[in-house]
């Protein structure tokens, strides 16, 4: 009986994760169409699209470890609450403003969800093989997501109004609401101590202003802002680091760290988040830019991406079975990196089927990563810090997929601007360009800006088959964790009800 309801706690969890993903990257495809009817200039779009993730990626670390001291199954029903009201909000909105808000709130809301989520599941199954197929399922619904956001949104904007994409989450969250007191036990930590408020602010400050930076560098010409966040960031950051080591509660329990395979796969998270961040915007501006697909078409075509991925952490327990975790994540980033070398390879009248192969490739493999590396990560710790340990591991996803973005996007246009010998700064502007060029001409800065963009996905590939070798051999290389069997959980450490 307990099993089962563990099971059906599980399908609670997981139906949220699912549609708040799709959510997320559904605007992406709205976002032409809310802008247009709300008359939202550039910078405006571009913090709809932004506040959302800078939110949670700051607020992430305060709702893990929150989650600790006030309870797990209590702050996810306070996020769910907030979740599907200010989704309702965003849906009527009527100007871009009130959007942005909205955003920047779902943002602190959808924080709560992943690490609570996570926490909850860690504490519900007991078992390391159970424990490792609830992490797998929990992580399959989060990418499966993000592949269906921009395919659902495109049906949905045929049928009905972009309000409609930010509607999607409501019933999911009114059925956490009815069956998550019912299905889900509470777990707290009787030692968490009070929340400390001047961590609480290093702790966004710093996220916010580095995210920021980051994000910044790639569409900045003058990069003196971008790089004034990530100093001030930094700073920021030494303040909290320092903060933390001197409290005896702190809001983020840095010792963990000293737990080497919870750092490993810490860091193999980030830059494996950096590879296919940085992969999946070279190949998504590559199918629209210099195939010429739709932007509708476009997502459909970079759907195996996602798909990859979930079928990949699926996989992964199996795997596990089978041979050592190391071994299976490991194994599973040497796929990435083939994958990734794929790439180098596109061009020509085959460029379509080989990249449609090399990033399902590329994101299969990192599969065993995701479910098996995130249940080492929460399994190498005690119960009660589970959700310190989930919001490290969610902070990490966030962070790579800011730096991919950034630091291989640089790099894929400096590619792009060597080869153009400065006549054209990006792809974009060439396509801009060449409209107000007579034919001939126009057509001659067409091809030789796609071949220089080509030029930057080849080395994109091999930067990316570079990292995901790397992170092979850093995970072959780290101890096994110490705990992967059934977990005990002592009254003195944590309280259920």
């Amino acid at each position: 009986m307990r099993v089962n309801r563990a099971w059906l706690g599980l399908v609670v969890l997981a139906l949220p994760t699912l549609l708040v993903a799709i959510d997320t990257t559904a605007l992406l495809l709205a976002l032409p169409q809310l802008s247009a009817d709300m008359g939202a200039t550039n910078v405006e779009q571009l913090w709809i699209s932004d506040s959302y993730g800078f939110m949670v990626a700051g607020m992430v670390i305060t709702m893990g470890t929150l989650g600790d001291r006030i309870g797990r199954r209590r702050l996810l029903m306070i996020g769910a609450a907030a979740f599907a009201l200010l989704s309702v909000v965003a849906a009527f909105a009527t100007d871009p403003l009130m959007l942005i808000v909205a955003r920047a709130l779902l943002g602190v809301a959808g924080a709560t969800l992943a690490p609570s989520t996570l926490a909850l599941i860690t504490n519900m199954f007991r078992d390391g093989r159970q424990r490792g197929q609830a992490i797998a399922i929990w992580a399959t619904c989060q990418f499966t997501g993000g592949a269906l956001g921009p395919v659902l949104a495109g049906f949905l904007l045929q049928h009905f109004w972009w309000g409609s994409v930010f509607l999607v989450a409501v019933p999911a969250m009114g059925l956490l609401l009815l069956a998550g007191p019912v299905l889900l036990p509470e777990f707290r930590s009787d030692r968490a101590g009070r929340l400390d408020p001047a961590s609480v602010g290093l702790s966004l400050v710093s996220v916010l202003s580095m995210v920021y930076g980051v994000k910044q560098l790639t569409v900045e010409s003058v990069p003196v802002v971008p790089a004034v966040a990530l100093v001030a960031g930094a700073a920021v950051g030494a303040l909290f680091v320092r903060r933390q080591l001197r409290l005896e509660t702190p809001l983020l329990d840095l010792r963990l760290l000293r737990n080497r395979p919870f750092t490993a796969v810490l860091v193999a998270l980030v830059f494996a988040g950096i590879a296919m961040a940085g992969t999946g915007l070279l190949v998504t501006q590559y199918l629209q830019s210099v195939l010429g697909f739709s932007p509708i078409v476009s997502a459909m075509l970079f759907a195996p991406m996602g798909l990859g991925v979930a079928v990949g952490t699926m996989a992964a327990p199996a795997l596990a079975r089978r041979m050592k975790q190391t071994t299976a994540i490991a194994g599973g980033l040497v796929g990435s990196a083939l994958g990734s070398l794929l790439l180098v390879g596109v061009g020509g009248a085959g460029a379509l089927p080989l990249v449609m192969i090399g990033i399902a490739v590329l994101a299969l493999g990192t599969g065993p990563l995701f479910a098996l590396g995130t249940g080492l990560v929460v399994g190498s710790v005690p119960p009660e810090r589970a959700g310190s340990a989930a919001s490290m591991s969610e902070t990490g996803n966030y962070f790579g997929g800011s730096l991919g973005f950034a630091l291989i996007g640089v790099v894929a246009a400096v590619v792009y601007r060597s080869r153009m010998d400065g006549t054209s700064d990006s792809l974009s502007g060439a396509v801009a360009a060449s409209r107000h060029l007579p034919a001939d001409q126009g057509a001659q800065l067409l091809d030789a800006a796609r071949e220089a963009f080509t030029a930057g996905l080849h080395v994109t590939g091999v930067v990316a088959a570079v990292i995901f070798a790397g992170l092979a051999v850093l995970v072959l290389t780290m101890r096994p964790a110490t705990r992967t069997g059934p977990v005990a959980l002592p009254d003195r450490e944590a309280t259920r009800s």
